[in-house]
């Protein structure tokens, strides 16, 4: 069985420049924490904040044995204490920027092996031109159950083509589908970051960890 593979998404909510800061100077420290503890660690996507550096939203994959166990220490609020880097004399000290996890999107891949055809007695006018033989198909994907039906040709060896095109075509559009879901459901993490009870807490600018090592 493979190992877990998860997505990471450290993001600054709807925070100011600062907080998009803070994800930049976050992202490194978690995946040399998340390195040391076994785990590939690579950054697939980044949303680029103000600032050079800086990321609105950084999604990173994550994989190895425990990887679900090993990224659950990092899930929820991170709060940085420190003067805003761009705003010196301003009176807020507290930054927040929040992490989340999802499961790596399954990749459904298109494959006619997986496919089961069965023939079907067509329907039609009455008359000499009635389709007497067993010449319709249709066309089941087995994994995700979705299934075309053609019927409109005489040839069975023609309908099964046409069956399997439209099969494709199903398929592809669930995929499509389901990839906006992910990335809406990702998305939506910058609208639910909570600004309190911290999972991690860090002071100034050598991020000293608050509340013990980590």
């Amino acid at each position: 069985m493979s190992a877990p593979t998860l997505w990471l998404q450290i993001s600054a909510g709807r925070g100011p420049a600062e907080c998009e800061w803070v994800v930049g100077q976050l992202a490194p420290r978690l995946i040399r924490d998340l390195s040391a503890h076994g785990l590939t660690v690579t950054e697939i996507a980044r949303t680029a904040g103000e600032h050079g550096g800086d990321a609105r939203s950084i999604l990173l994959r994550a994989g190895g044995e425990k990887a679900p166990e090993i990224v659950r220490g990092w899930l929820g609020t991170v709060q940085w204490i420190g003067a805003s880097p761009y705003r010196p004399h301003h009176g807020r000290k507290n930054w927040f920027v929040g992490v989340a996890a999802f499961a790596e999107p399954g990749t459904d891949l298109w494959d006619e092996t997986a496919v089961r055809i069965d023939t079907l007695r067509a329907s039609g006018p009455g008359g000499q031109h009635v389709n007497r033989t067993e010449s319709a198909v249709r066309a089941t994907h087995l994994p995700t159950g979705l299934s075309a039906i053609a019927r409109e040709e005489r040839s069975q060896h023609l309908n099964r083509r046409l069956a399997l095109a439209r099969l494709a075509n199903l398929f592809a559009a669930r995929a499509e589908s389901k990839t906006r879901a992910d990335t809406t459901s990702r998305w939506r993490q910058h609208t639910r970051l909570i600004r309190g009870d911290p999972v991690r807490i860090y002071r100034g600018e050598d991020w000293t960890p608050v509340g013990g090592d980590r």
